[in-house]
């Protein structure tokens, strides 16, 4: 693991000195310094490394993959950018967010800059070029979905765990989907093994985003590299706010009413300590996890142990 460990690192420094090295302008400030300051911000880039990842199982030429890996983690960065905006969020991986730094405006701005400059990026590869600029903006539609259906869902207590899992596949599964299935798109894959690839990629996003709803509640905000609880109190749905929800109506709407709003957080966290909603989220987190597994078991003939890997370090992460 420790080998696997540093060629991911490795693939990471490699992202960032990409995204450092893009040749932004100087002027007109006001849309190029929040950008420069967006692709300078650090993150985990674990959807540049998944398509890093899929494309060596498929034996394709690096430099492609680091065009489909750039612009896969710049669309990641428009996203960001516009839910921090949405959601209030005022730290970003231990950094102000862009609205908070500037203002929303700006903000908007960037982001919209920052979309345009993942389109340039990806019109550079030379092969199937259309279909590969269809599948992801395929993708950014179907994120924006998701994040239309994260603001409906607020403070909505008719939110089934269905409806929040069909959110959560949209908002986070679509990206990672993308991320594992680019390199097979721009390959001339097959419509059956870009599916495997692409569900592998989304089953991997639902663990992935149920297992940060998670870390909202139980990780440090010092590691985290932003504040906790957030999500709660502007009223998400989140898998645990349902499980509680529906399990212990009266319990749960007494707390939310009674509680003193400074000691809010702690009084939900134990909440759902001494229920198990802690650990039934867990379980719910692994089984997609597993699920992600078994569609890699599907590849038979494809070499896939670094993408288990992966797993495996998502599944175990603490920020």
């Amino acid at each position: 693991m420790e080998g696997f460990q540093d060629m991911i690192d490795n693939i990471r420094s490699d992202v960032n000195k990409c995204l450092e090295s893009i040749p932004i302008p100087d002027s007109p400030k006001y849309l190029y310094d929040p950008i420069r300051y967006s692709l300078r911000s650090g993150g985990k880039r674990f959807r540049p490394v998944l398509t890093h990842l899929s494309g060596r199982a498929n034996n394709i030429d690096s430099d492609v993959l680091m065009t489909l890996s750039m612009a896969v983690e710049l669309l990641h960065n428009f996203t960001l950018v516009h839910d921090d905006i949405m959601d209030n969020d005022a730290i970003r991986h231990g950094k102000k967010t862009i609205h908070e730094e500037w203002d929303s405006s700006t903000a908007i701005l960037a982001g919209d800059g920052i979309y345009t400059i993942a389109q340039i990026i990806l019109s550079k590869i030379s092969n199937n070029t259309s279909v590969v600029s269809k599948y992801f903006n395929q993708t950014t539609l179907e994120i924006c979905e998701g994040q239309a259906l994260d603001k409906e869902f607020e403070n909505d207590q008719t939110i089934t765990e269905k409806m929040y899992f069909d959110m959560i596949d949209k908002k986070t599964g679509s990206l990672l989907g993308a991320s594992s299935a680019l390199p097979i798109v721009y390959n001339n894959g097959d419509n059956e093994l870009i599916n495997i690839y692409e569900q592998f990629g989304r089953h991997l996003g639902r663990g992935f985003q149920i297992h940060d709803d998670l870390l909202e509640i139980t990780a440090d905000s010092k590691v985290m590299g932003k504040s906790l609880g957030s999500d709660i109190f502007q009223g998400k749905q989140t898998i645990m706010v349902i499980l509680a929800r529906e399990n212990y109506p009266d319990e749960w709407a007494e707390l939310l009413n009674n509680s003193d709003s400074n000691k809010l957080f702690g009084a939900i966290s134990s909440f759902f300590q001494e229920k198990n909603i802690i650990q039934e989220t867990r379980s719910i987190s692994e089984s997609y996890f597993s699920s992600s597994l078994n569609y890699l078991r599907q590849l038979n003939k494809i070499n896939t142990d670094e993408l288990v890997q992966l797993v495996h370090l998502i599944k175990e992460r603490t920020y």
